[in-house]
């Protein structure tokens, strides 16, 4: 799979992506992308990242990796 620093420069450019878009919350934006076009081995890599610190990812992509681990726990 994909080594993490490749991860993190993609979920970066996505976000980078979002954040100037006017009329969207750009975390739910870069979660709503990462959920649907992600494979689950690659989400599942971020959210391990994230778990372990998320050193490198931007702040609202850190937030957005959040949101779909939260998604993912049964209620």
């Amino acid at each position: 799979m994909s080594s993490p620093d490749k991860l993190i420069m993609m979920a970066n450019q996505i976000g980078k992506f979002f954040a100037p878009q006017r009329g969207a919350d750009p975390v739910e934006a870069i979660a709503d992308h990462l959920q649907k076009f992600w494979d689950p081995r690659m989400r599942a890599d971020i959210v391990a990242h994230v778990a372990a610190g998320g050193a490198g990812l931007d702040a609202p992509v850190r937030e957005a990796v959040g949101r779909l681990k939260e998604a993912r726990r049964p209620s």
